[in-house]
Formats: structure tokens, C-alpha cells, sequence
């Protein structure tokens, strides 16, 4: 890719593609619905089913992403960015519901097949829309990981589960358009619906965790400790200590909090300018994180909870 196309690419927004995502959806609709149409297929009705579940989750998605780019105001002190895990809830209850809908239909169709028309006019069309879906969701994809937006995400892992869709409704159609084995047409779309049961699952688990304050990845989390770790090390040994470190993810934010333990003799200016430099490095670190650090003399030991809890790890 070109360094012009990459830069386009990079200042392209989750709203951006997200309005980009509904256009698709009404273009696949239209494409599938034809397919259909033209071929009397159950997995073609099945993969035009799944495209109305892709528009309805983009518009939802995009309320969402509007919602979470809100700044912090008296009653949401820390944003609004946990709103993306509704939208990739309410995208993955979507998903199940078309995949069970999908299952019951194509049920009846195995036991009663119907013969095919026009099979070539229906596999023109649904390539053609997988490969609309297929270069949305890489470029999707490459957004999502530079905002860090789970609803992004999630639209684009959703389109990706469309293209294997189409990819398996092809499969089927064109096996039974050449066998002459009908029962083919309704087996991929049973198989087509329980892929899309399983994608929905996921991201209606991944949603739950994000909404439960889920810990941050297990890579940005090496990469804190390992910034307070040398922070440690560029002091006295035992002069400096930090505990009871724990972070959480909502949407494209990150935050830890910690205690930074430090001798008791040192000023209170000396104290804050180095947990400056401790809160400067971390953000640096990882983009997006918000860190809150408590000030501590080494000889005090912070009661963090009054009910047991499961011991924290910390950096010393």
C-alpha cells in the first residue's frame, strides 16, 4: 500500500466507518435479497437474513461510538467510553437470534428441498458482496486497533463472519447445483447458522467482561510493570516501592491505580515531581491510560478493602 492510501487510512474515524458499514449493509442487503431471489436458495436467504443483523448492528454501533467520545460530566466523571460494550452486546444478540431464526428455517428446507434457478446470477452476486464486506472489515480492523475501539471491532468481526457466511453458501449452493443433491443448500446454511451462534457468543461474552471492569491485556500490563519496575531500579534499593497495582479497561480507555511507597524523610515536592515522571512514563507506555497514584512513607501499609480479597500483584 501506497504512503498516500496509508495516510488516508489513518484518518479515518470508528464514526467514519461505521457510516461506511451501513452503506455496505444496504448494498449487501440489496445484492443478497437478489441472490436469493434469483436462486431460490435457503443459504442465500439465510446470508440475506445475517446483512439486515449487519445494518441494524452499524446504526447501533455508531449511536454508541457517538455516546462514548462524550467528554466527562458531573454524573460521568470518568466518560462515557464503556457505551462501545453495549454496541457489541447488543451486535452479538443479534447474531444469535438470525443464527437460531437461520437453524429452524433451513431445519424445514432439509426435510423439504426445492429446486434451484439461476445458480451462476446467484453466485456473481454474492461474491461480489463478500468482497465488499471483506475490504470493509480489513480496513476496519486496522482502525480498531489504532483507536482501540471494541465496537469497531466488533462491526468488523461481524463482517468477516459474513464473509465465511457467503464463502459457505457458495460452497453449498454450487455442491448441490452440481450433484443435484439439494439437501446440500439447507446443510450449509445450518452450518453457516452455528458459525454465526458461536460469533455472537464471543461478543456477547467480550461485552459482559468489558462492563465487569476486565482487567487490561495481559501485554500492557507487562508493560506497566515493566515501567515501574524501572523506576525501582533508578532509585536506593528498598527507597522505592509500588503495590497494590490494578487497572481495568472501558472502551478505548485504560486505568491503573496503584500506591507508590517512598521514604518518609523525602519533601513532599520531591515526592509528587517523581510520581509526575511515574504517571508521564506509563501514559507514555501505553495510549490511552489513565493512571492515579497514592503517595505513601515505605513503613505504612495502605488498607485497600475491608472485606477479603484476592491478593493484588505489585511491583517492588
Amino acid at each position: 500500500m501506497s504512503d498516500t492510501a496509508f495516510f488516508s487510512l489513518s484518518r479515518l474515524t470508528p464514526a467514519h466507518l461505521l457510516r461506511a458499514s451501513v452503506v455496505v449493509a444496504l448494498a449487501t442487503i440489496v445484492l443478497k435479497t437478489l441472490a436469493w431471489y434469483v436462486t431460490g436458495s435457503m443459504g442465500m436467504l439465510s446470508d440475506a437474513m445475517e446483512s439486515f443483523v449487519n445494518l441494524a448492528s452499524a446504526l447501533f454501533a455508531l449511536a454508541m461510538v457517538t455516546v462514548a467520545q462524550m467528554p466527562p460530566d458531573e454524573n460521568h466523571p470518568y466518560g462515557h467510553h464503556k457505551a462501545e460494550y453495549f454496541s457489541s452486546g447488543f451486535e452479538g444478540l443479534l447474531i444469535v437470534g438470525v443464527a437460531l431464526g437461520i437453524l429452524w428455517a433451513a431445519a424445514h428446507r432439509l426435510f423439504d428441498p426445492q429446486p434451484l434457478e439461476q445458480v451462476g446470477w446467484g453466485l456473481a452476486l454474492s461474491v461480489l458482496s463478500s468482497a465488499l464486506n471483506g475490504l470493509l472489515a480489513w480496513v476496519m480492523f486496522r482502525t480498531a486497533r489504532e483507536h482501540r475501539s471494541i465496537a469497531l471491532e466488533a462491526d468488523a468481526r461481524h463482517l468477516v463472519t459474513d464473509v465465511w457466511t457467503s464463502a459457505g453458501v457458495v460452497a453449498g449452493l454450487a455442491g448441490a447445483a452440481l450433484t443435484g443433491w439439494l439437501w446440500l443448500d439447507a446443510v450449509a446454511a445450518m452450518l453457516v447458522a452455528l458459525n454465526i451462534l458461536k460469533e455472537g457468543g464471543e461478543l456477547c461474552w467480550r461485552s459482559a467482561q468489558g462492563l465487569m471492569d476486565q482487567a487490561v491485556e495481559p501485554d500492557v500490563q507487562a508493560t506497566i510493570e515493566a515501567t515501574l519496575q524501572g523506576f525501582v531500579q533508578g532509585q536506593a534499593p528498598g527507597a522505592l516501592r509500588f503495590d497494590h497495582v490494578s487497572t481495568r479497561r472501558a472502551g478505548q480507555r485504560r486505568f491503573v491505580d496503584m500506591h507508590m511507597h517512598m521514604p518518609a524523610h523525602w519533601t513532599l515536592h520531591h515526592a509528587a515531581a517523581l510520581r509526575g515522571q511515574v504517571e508521564r512514563a506509563l501514559m507514555a507506555a501505553v495510549p490511552g491510560l489513565r493512571a492515579t497514584i497514592e503517595l505513601l512513607p515505605t513503613d505504612v501499609e495502605a488498607h485497600v478493602d475491608d472485606l477479603p480479597d484476592a491478593p493484588r500483584e505489585g511491583v517492588k
